[in-house]
């Protein structure tokens, strides 16, 4: 990518990212997740379509930029439908798929409190890792959300492999901590893997060379 398309891509990016959230919304509104339609193997294009509209009325300029190299809105729906959006190796468009527990309502000081159990994994098996956390976490068994990387190219990455962040709202305590470790040992994490917080992140810190931020281990 050239210094030139960086800014293009960057709202190329958003745009796929803020209509991603606003169709599963509106999906969900309507009867049932997006993943829920796209597994079920449903034709859900009247809605798409419905709800595509709408987006480009509210928010022409981005809009526009999903449209920036040729790609439609049927395009669009056929991609989702092949598990764009839906499942982290088929994704292209966004670098994050993320999943909130149904009725998650942030607090104001929630982001320094917070922290995530970090889950890295290989290709093979992200999708049917990242589908068992995301049940999870609508179910109500792990933290307050989880959000996986897609194969979409990140520079920002330290790390080839994918990897899924559990969230839990208070590093603090750790009994929950560990009682959502556990339930990720319940669906097939069975390896070490670390907790880091959140004013870590938010400082930059990252382990490099030998030097470790995770705050939990187990």
């Amino acid at each position: 990518m050239t210094e030139e398309d960086a800014p293009v891509d960057a709202l190329r990016e958003a745009a796929y990212g803020i209509f991603g959230i606003i169709l599963n919304k509106e999906l969900k509104n309507r009867g049932s997740y997006l993943f829920e339609r796209v597994e079920r193997e449903e034709d859900f294009s009247e809605e798409f379509k419905e709800i595509f509209s709408e987006f480009s009325s509210d928010y022409p300029e981005l809009a526009s930029a999903t449209g920036q190299d040729g790609t439609t809105a049927d395009d669009i729906y056929k991609r989702i439908c092949k598990g764009e959006e839906v499942l982290p190796t088929k994704t292209e468009s966004v670098y994050w798929i993320i999943q909130d527990r149904p009725g998650y309502t942030p607090s104001p000081d929630e982001d320094e409190k917070a922290g995530k159990w970090l889950i890295f994994l290989e290709k093979a098996e992200t999708d049917e890792m990242w589908v068992k956390v995301r049940n999870a976490t609508i179910e109500g068994r792990l933290g307050f959300s989880t959000k996986v990387s897609t194969a979409k190219e990140n520079p920002e990455s330290r790390d080839e492999r994918f990897v899924i962040y559990v969230y839990t709202p208070d590093w603090s305590n750790e009994e929950e901590v560990m009682n959502i470790r556990e339930e990720l040992r319940k669906l097939g994490v069975e390896q070490r893997i670390g907790y880091k917080r959140n004013i870590e992140t938010y400082h930059g810190e990252y382990s490099t060379g030998g030097k470790k931020v995770t705050y939990y281990s187990a």
